[in-house]
């Protein structure tokens, strides 16, 4: 990557070690996919149970992640990061731990529910789980941009985003090898979080502008009323976070136009993503195949990589809108394919097809919400946006489940989510801008994106 080169030797060996703590954290998070949920099944789970345990991943991301975005502004990249890497290193032991603790029925004050001691327990590990994507995620896009030249921001992005589907090519791959001893796989994820945190203590912080305080839109004069209202809400957020505020601003902020479209796109994406990770492994299972699960998310995680080293180039150049529309096709693909899946081989496509999907989306939408946030925001702006796809993942899990439970047919969930993809293409083609015109110039022709802020 020529741009890679022309950086300083400080700053080159700054992005090498926070690339090889993102491929430890991607490959650690992922590495424990293909066994998480057998190993949950192994204690005579529903599959609405099962539903439940995963969807807590994206509970304690929801419930962390507006603290984790404001500490990554305030306190620095480098803290959260090495927050993310822990939990990833703490988090399989205590999945084990979990299996060792007496089990027994438990009678929940909410509805009645008989739950199973361990599978409760299970549920709790799995939520704390989700700190790790709450601090790491918004932290290391956060400091990517830091380093980022304006001009080639989604260039960079994309390049240092490759680390995550490289490392969750080569985690599944690996947990899928280790998946007949599930104490040795998951200690093997608990090595990697390790190593991914003291590479991060070997960093330098990322140099970044402090929080802005007040809002100069004679730097921005193309900046529209609905950006600079996002911006003044930020600074709101962040001036009040000392003090709790009277009412939920970070959330409110959801609502602004800047965000709440990006923000819906994730959450559909969300809703697919959750879906195929809870209940294809246990699809795979029911139909027999002769086939290493870890597999699937390799082919996705190669697909992602390869689509990745031109996106991100491509979207400085003809504008971030037809790339997000092209990744919802690819989504929109992939549930459809892993529905109509009848061997090995048409999983493995709808695993390629998800990897392009994701591979496109979610680090075009992380350039497109830079562009759309001063440098003292990010953290804030990026926790925003995601929370879309983590309460994609929070209710894909339970309500999924629930439908798999009452159909019998894994299938059904697949093409629930192909439709809440699909649906999150026309919701982006004619919403994603200030008017209809706008919005399919943006989604389709590579048109200007009206909310950006001009460096």
């Amino acid at each position: 990557m020529r741009l890679f080169l022309t950086f300083e030797p400080a700053l080159r060996r700054n992005l090498i070690i926070f690339f090889g703590a993102s491929l430890c954290f991607w490959g650690g998070l992922a590495g424990i996919l293909p066994n998480l949920t057998l190993y949950i099944k192994s204690f005579e789970a529903s599959n609405s149970e099962v539903g439940w345990v995963m969807a807590s991943f994206a509970a304690g991301l929801l419930l962390f992640r507006p603290k984790m975005s404001v500490f990554t502004d305030k306190k620095g990249r480098k803290p959260a990061l090495i927050i993310g890497l822990s939990v990833i290193a703490l988090a399989p032991v205590f999945y084990l731990a979990a299996g060792q603790v007496p089990t027994q029925s438990l009678t929940l004050p909410i509805f009645g529910w008989v739950i199973n001691s361990s599978v409760l327990l299970l549920a709790f590990v799995r939520a704390f789980h989700g700190l790790s994507v709450a601090a790491f995620s918004t932290a290391y896009t956060a400091a990517v941009a830091d380093m980022a030249p304006p001009q080639n921001r989604g260039e960079l992005i994309s390049f240092m985003s490759l680390a995550g589907p490289t490392g969750m090519a080569m985690g599944p791959a690996l947990g899928g090898y280790l998946s007949s001893s599930f104490t040795l796989a998951f200690l093997t994820m608990t090595a990697m979080g390790s190593v991914g945190a003291l590479l991060v203590l070997m960093s330098q912080e990322p140099p970044r502008p402090p929080v802005d305080h007040a809002v100069n839109n004679a730097s921005s004069p193309n900046l529209i009323p609905s950006s600079d209202s996002i911006s003044h809400s930020v600074n709101e957020f962040v001036n009040e976070s000392a003090n709790p505020p009277k009412k939920p601003l970070f959330w409110r902020l959801l609502f602004t136009p800047p965000i709440r479209i990006p923000a819906l796109i994730l959450f559909m994406v969300g809703t697919a993503f959750g879906s195929m990770v809870t209940f294809m492994p246990l699809y795979v299972t029911e139909m027999g195949w002769d086939i290493n699960i870890g597999l699937v998310f390799t082919v996705s995680a190669v697909a992602s990589f390869s689509i990745r080293t031109f996106t991100g180039t491509a979207s400085d150049q003809l504008g971030r809108g037809r790339f997000i529309s092209l990744g919802l096709i690819f989504y929109t693909l992939s549930m459809v394919t892993l529905c109509f899946s009848n061997s090995p081989q048409m999983l493995l496509l709808s695993g390629a097809f998800q990897g392009a999907g994701s591979g496109t989306t979610i680090p075009i939408i992380s350039a497109l919400m830079t562009d759309r946030s001063r440098p003292g925001q990010r953290g804030i702006t990026f926790g925003l946006c995601l929370t879309g796809f983590d309460l994609g993942i929070a209710l894909a899990g339970p309500v999924m489940g629930r439908i798999a439970d009452l159909s019998g047919s894994y299938s059904l969930v697949f093409a629930l989510a192909g439709c809440m993809t699909l649906l999150g293409l026309i919701i982006f083609i004619t919403h994603s801008s200030k008017d209809l015109p706008h919005s399919i110039r943006f989604a389709l022709n590579g048109g200007r994106d009206v909310y950006a802020i001009k460096s």
